[in-house]
């Protein structure tokens, strides 16, 4: 059954510690080696792995275990399960917790600045023109028709500033970088230095001197408004339109499948190109499904198993002697490989009718498995037809929800969409509940069954699927060069993820030559010559 895999794993730890207690001590010795081989498996471990996998299953949520067998029961299921922490989970858990608390902090630091900074920047004006007014009221001159043209003027700058700052740089993060933005940190930098400078010249020239001419004042108030706009139209350049032109083509290969995209990009930096590419890769990837790749390699080992080598020669010792037996030994062992290899190579010659006609009944069950799912969802979608026009005739408050309707139909298509579904390898991918989510979707907008089979027959976007698949998704960008540093011809960087990984190759766009070549417009004439002997 199919829900011998959900209970193995506690079998299992079960199993071990019977035996254990079993061996006692006579078995100290090989668990000192298990432990020593363990502590040098994980020295090599990069990043640990997320808590739940990127394809795991979508059913199970705390103590709700949807079973795998919804296509006969078509019910849920709930139970419970002991879990044992180890010390390696608590240490694995409790750095999770200080990763996703650094990175938190981080965030909000970095708002913070933000806020303090654009605080400053709005403000700094509005000081120069009230200052003035405080420190020393009795001296300024009055302000004529002009400065009070420039108050509406300054104003409105502000207003405009307010709200392109807020467009350009208050936005939703769209994701969490390992290092800064270069050219943002950069124009926060200018920023600063430009209104710190403002100020140091307000404090000498006008506050300590208290410059009497306030429309002067109001004049300086409205160059830094000025000055501020223009470094808003540089941040602009920088952020926004500098990427816009293609400058660069980047291969996506996923590692797993090869599955290949290109994608144009323009001058951005290593991380910065990275967010584009997964972006763009939770809508134009297939989902990744690793139950297919499991198929190809139980295949494989199915084959090496059956392959069998004899030894004419006799037994080899296990543990040959120093002198001139030894060399014998090897010599034994070296025709030995080679008969393995040649073997190998027969089994490869031979395996390859075998694997075409596995892929052959593969087919044909699928085929098989889509016709007849197709002909229920069909009959499915006919009597919820019916339906409809039955309680087009009933009282309005006696008419069935899409809900309800969906969950009516459903058993009658559940086996047959189930047995499709494993078939393909895609039960992983679609709940009892999403399935009936879908349907409802379907019967409320009035759908086809075709409409509703598209999400079945085809693998879709990793988007296209339920959050689990991809919003507790950890990506780690790994790169030779510095993920600040910009891309350039020849660049290879890898995103990796919990099953799989993305390795993305940079080439630059050759530059193009185009020449134009006139051609005479008269070397297209030409004369039609009739000689008189022809008939008329």
């Amino acid at each position: 059954m199919d829900t011998e895999s959900t209970y193995s794993g506690y079998s299992y730890h079960s199993g071990r510690s019977r035996g254990s207690h079993r061996h006692g001590e006579r078995s100290r010795d090989r668990h000192k080696s298990r432990s020593k081989d363990s502590r040098s498996e994980k020295s090599v471990t990069i990043n640990p792995a997320p808590a739940e996998p990127l394809l795991g299953d979508a059913a199970v949520r705390g103590e709700q275990v949807q079973d795998d067998n919804w296509g006969e029961t078509t019910t849920a299921v709930t139970g419970t399960s002991e879990h044992s922490l180890s010390q390696e989970d608590i240490v694995r858990i409790t750095k999770d917790l200080e990763e996703s608390v650094g990175l938190d902090c981080r965030r909000y630091f970095t708002l913070t600045l933000a806020v303090v900074l654009g605080l400053l920047v709005f403000l700094s004006p509005l000081a120069f023109l009230v200052l003035p007014h405080l420190l020393w009221p009795e001296k300024l001159q009055s302000c004529g028709t002009a400065c009070e043209g420039l108050f509406i003027s300054v104003a409105f700058k502000l207003l405009i500033l307010l709200l392109a700052v807020w467009a350009l740089f208050f936005r939703p993060p769209r994701a969490s970088l390992p290092r800064l933005f270069v050219f943002r940190a950069l124009l926060a930098v200018l920023v600063l230095l430009f209104v710190v400078s403002y100020w140091l010249f307000y404090g000498v020239r006008i506050l300590d001197s208290q410059d009497e001419d306030y429309q002067g004042i109001v004049q300086y108030a409205v160059s830094l408004v000025d000055a501020l706009l223009f470094i808003h139209y540089l941040a602009i350049v920088l952020l926004e339109l500098r990427q816009l032109r293609p400058y660069y083509s980047v291969c996506v290969t996923r590692s797993t499948d090869g599955e290949t995209r290109h994608y144009n990009l323009g001058q951005l930096s290593i991380q910065r190109a990275a967010l584009a590419v997964l972006e763009r890769y939770y809508c134009d990837f297939a989902i990744h499904n690793p139950a297919l790749l499991a198929a190809s390699k139980s295949r494989a080992a199915k084959h090496l198993a059956g392959l069998k080598v004899y030894n004419v020669d006799g037994d080899f010792p296990a543990a040959p002697a120093e002198g001139p037996g030894n060399n014998a030994a090897t010599g034994m062992a070296h025709s030995q490989s080679r008969a393995m290899i040649a073997a190998a190579a027969h089994c490869r010659d031979s395996s390859h009718n075998e694997l075409y006609y596995e892929e052959a009944e593969h087919e044909r069950r699928v085929r098989k498995r889509r016709a007849r799912l197709v002909v229920a969802v069909e009959e499915a979608f006919t009597h919820i037809k019916h339906m409809k026009e039955e309680e087009q005739k009933k009282i309005p408050g006696d008419v069935m929800d899409p809900r309800e309707a969906a969950q009516a139909i459903f058993p009658s298509m559940a086996r047959t969409l189930q047995k499709y579904l494993r078939t393909t390898k895609q039960q992983h991918c679609h709940s009892m509940e999403s399935i009936q989510q879908h349907l409802a979707f379907c019967i409320s907008n009035n759908m086809s069954p075709k409409a509703f089979l598209e999400s079945y027959l085809k693998p879709g976007p990793t988007l296209q699927y339920s959050r689990d698949h991809w919003l507790a998704s950890q990506w780690t960008l790994v790169s030779e060069a510095s993920v600040t540093s910009g891309l350039r011809d020849g660049a290879v960087f890898v995103l990796r993820c919990a099953d799989f990984s993305l390795v993305v190759s940079v080439k630059k766009i050759p530059f193009i030559r185009l020449s134009e070549e006139y051609i005479d417009p008269k070397s297209h004439k030409f004369v039609l010559r009739l000689q008189s002997e022809t008939s008329v």
